[in-house]
């Protein structure tokens, strides 16, 4: 990434991602839309309702992740090939602590939290099976998200996608084995996404074995380096930090989604799930600006790290307006692949509508971020993200709650309100940051 023209080796780089993460979404919407139409909209709801929590659990540790990344790239950018080794041997290392953690982590505390956002009774015991089984899988996802954690920091964002190509298709047919041959209900869909999720970890660890690079993993050669693990530390804490917390308050807002019952939780439910595509070009363009910036500033090329932060600022932003005026006009009909109750498609089209025509602020505040934290600067996204999307959403909804009561516009309505609050944050400070201050 330190030399070429600047918009082919981030296009080129980006579309990987843009197909892998299509790939990555389809574990989570194969389970919505199949236990949606073979489970009915409690099954859904239970399904749904675990996805915050999910994330506000594995957000923390795919920040570290993220941190391993800035390093590695920032090695290969310098050319620095022993320190490349330690990072990445460092890197696969965490990942097997981390992943035992998240699965201690999510199967001790799943009914405590469950109960603490307001769960409903008749969704609770499938939401627990669900919760549960997908946490027995932790190890799986974190060692997939590590090895190709290391493979992006590379410049290496193909192979990542054929993994994921091939565990996505496997997860649709385990679904629908599971579920519509075996009857085996939401447990089913936990454990297809969980078996799915081993296979891309194995085959991507087993590539990092055989590949002729700096990047090469020796299992031999695996062990923590302290310094180094302190370094990703540094680094990554504040985006896990920064996941973990955003999690939470989308887990705060999803109690109050939970009081209006399991109809507005599988709508808002599946509006979340078809979200999560539309923010696809959001997190593909980020996740190339990360290893471009870290890797040209390892190169102390800082004009070259700085265009290829804008281009791919600019990109980003722009592909998801695009992508939410679409959404805005077709959200009945995306909402009734989900479910087709006239209640549930209501709901979930209302709150599309009022999200999408804002995804320009969404982007432009994960993308700036993403130029940050290649420059080793995690903690500033870190502040702007907790006051924004934390404090502020929280604020904003438990005060509209107390003034007029539990209305589920308000619910919707916090998300752009805070987008637009964390961009005009972001923009002031990235506008004044200097790259060539950047180190780790």
């Amino acid at each position: 990434m330190t030399s070429g023209s600047i918009p082919k080796k981030m296009i080129t780089f980006a579309l990987p991602l843009l197909m892998g993460n299509l790939f990555q979404q389809l574990y989570n919407t194969a389970d919505s839309l199949i236990v949606g139409n073979f489970l009915g909209n409690s099954a859904l709801a239970a399904v749904s309702s675990s996805g915050n929590l999910i994330f506000m659990l594995i957000g923390f540790f795919i920040g570290l992740s993220m941190g391993a990344g800035v390093v590695i790239a920032r090695h290969i950018g310098a050319k620095d090939e022993e320190m490349t080794q330690v990072a990445v041997h460092t890197t696969i290392s965490m990942g097997v602590i981390i992943g035992v953690a998240l699965s201690v982590i999510g199967l001790s505390c799943a009914p405590l939290i469950l109960r603490l956002i307001g769960t409903p009774a008749d969704v609770m015991p499938e939401s627990l099976s669900y919760f549960r089984i997908y946490f027995l899988g932790s190890t799986g996802f974190v060692l997939y998200n590590q090895s190709v954690g290391v493979l992006r920091a590379a410049g290496d964002s193909r192979h990542p996608l054929y993994f994921l190509i091939l565990s996505a298709l496997v997860n649709v047919v385990f679904d629908l084995l599971f579920i519509a041959v075996f009857g085996m209900g939401v447990g089913g869909a936990a454990l297809a996404t969980i078996l799915s999720q081993y296979l891309s970890a194995l085959m991507s660890l087993a590539y990092l074995t055989r590949v002729d690079e700096t990047y090469r993993l020796i299992p031999k050669k695996c062990r923590i380096h302290t310094k180094t693990l302190l370094t990703i530390v540094r680094i990554g804490v504040p985006a896990g930090i920064q996941n973990a917390v955003i999690g939470f308050s989308n887990v705060v807002v999803q109690s109050h989604v939970n009081h209006f019952g399991k109809m507005a939780m599988a709508g808002i439910g599946a509006a979340s799930k078809l979200e999560g595509f539309a923010f696809l070009p959001i997190t593909s363009f980020s996740m190339a600006i990360t290893p471009f910036v870290s890797q040209n500033i390892g190169a102390k090329d800082y004009e070259r790290a700085r265009k290829g932060a804008r281009f791919g600022i600019l990109c980003c932003v722009l592909m998801a307006e695009a992508i939410g005026i679409l959404f805005f006009f077709l959200a009945p009909y995306l909402i009734a692949a989900f479910d087709r109750t006239p209640e549930v498609i209501d709901i979930g089209a209302r709150k599309l509508q009022v999200t999408t025509l804002f995804y320009c602020l969404l982007s432009l505040s994960h993308a700036v971020a993403a130029a940050l934290r290649g420059a080793g600067k995690s903690i500033v996204p870190m502040i702007i993200m907790l006051s924004a999307w934390c404090v502020l959403r929280v604020a904003i909804l438990e005060g509209a709650v107390m003034a007029f009561g539990h209305q589920l516009l308000t619910v919707m309505v916090v998300y752009p309100v805070t987008w637009g609050i964390s961009s005009i944050l972001y923009l002031v400070y990235y506008l004044r940051y200097d790259f060539r201050n950047s180190t780790l």
